[in-house]
């Protein structure tokens, strides 16, 4: 096994909660990370001085990198949309990154999930692999919610898409849903997927269905949410989670069916892993394919949850060796 030290890389991935970082290198064509740090992205104030908190505590300096950031990114700039933070190119190349490159987080989970482990995906429901040189996507639900594919062709071509389809118009698939709707649109007038599929989204959900039902709830965490639907399945948070899982099911469908992803749809993001036996057991595979003459199509799709911690690390160190190695 060899491995070239003398190209060392930044690797990152920077979302509205919490800020990853590693050092790259390519050992026989694949990504290997070392070094790793996390941390609160409120422990530091600016962007800027999480990064450099990094590499000043790193023996070999990275020579440049590649920074996945939950948000879009415009001519070199991020704005991330649940973070203050805001950071360009130019300035990153101030701490000796040069070549530096800021991408989606989730164009680099769409790099990322061909290479995570089999072992660290987990089956939501589908056939074990789908077609081959077909188009993957990858969304999920933490702070926020993203949406990226993978187009691939019979060359071995491929190229990450980065998007905002987590802010595309949720659609109703029942009567419930017509209400929540409904009651969100009093708030948001325009009620978009991450309203409801989030951390956040999911409180919004949870008082929308205590609405619905007439009754009062005095949670404001989702955390908790969360914790009492583990716990007891037949609550009224049990009641929540379901149709949380529900909605991803259909959305994860509506994507696999934009994207063309006969490859396979992968589920990332902080929530899924953790509710992840929840997860399995709830109607998110039904709704999935539920998608009426393309049920058949939708069978054939396999869904996994990502449960590698650096998935979007190791997709910006592609990007990061076929860039700038």
């Amino acid at each position: 096994m060899t491995v070239n030290w003398d190209k060392t890389l930044l690797v990152g991935d920077v979302g509205g909660t919490n800020a990853r970082f590693a050092l790259a290198h390519m050992v026989e064509g694949r990504p290997v990370l070392e070094h790793h740090q996390s941390f609160p992205a409120s422990e530091h104030p600016t962007f800027l001085g999480g990064v450099k908190a990094f590499i000043d505590g790193c023996e070999i300096k990275p020579t440049g990198g590649v920074i996945a950031v939950a948000g879009p990114v415009t001519d070199g700039e991020i704005d991330l949309t649940n973070s203050p933070w805001r950071v360009s190119e130019t300035q990153l190349q101030t701490l000796g990154l040069n070549p530096v490159r800021l991408i989606n987080d989730f164009e680099a989970l769409a790099w990322g999930a061909p290479v995570v482990p089999a072992d660290m995906l987990a089956s939501l429901g589908g056939p074990a692999e789908g077609e081959p040189h077909t188009a993957i996507a990858v969304l999920g639900p933490g702070t926020g919610f993203g949406v990226s594919a993978l187009a691939r062709d019979i060359h071995g071509n491929e190229i990450a898409m980065p998007s905002e389809g987590g802010h595309a118009c949720f659609a109703p698939g029942d009567p419930i849903e017509d209400e929540i709707l409904r009651i969100l649109r009093r708030r948001y007038d325009r009620v978009s997927i991450e309203r409801l599929i989030c951390g956040p989204g999911l409180l919004n959900m949870h008082r929308a269905l205590a609405e619905i039902d007439g009754r009062e709830t005095h949670i404001d965490d989702p955390a908790q949410i969360t914790t009492e639907a583990l716990e007891d399945h037949d609550s009224h948070c049990g009641a929540t989670l379901a149709r949380f899982c529900a909605i991803l099911g259909a959305v994860a469908g509506d994507i696999a069916l934009t994207t063309g992803a006969r490859g396979g749809v992968f589920i990332a993001g902080g929530i899924a892993p953790r509710i992840l036996p929840f997860l399995k057991a709830s109607p998110f595979r039904e709704r999935f394919e539920r998608k009426g003459r393309f049920q058949d199509y939708m069978a054939a799709i396999p869904t996994n949850v990502i449960l590698h911690k650096h998935a979007a690390l190791l997709g910006a160190a592609r990007v990061a060796f076929a860039d700038l190695g």
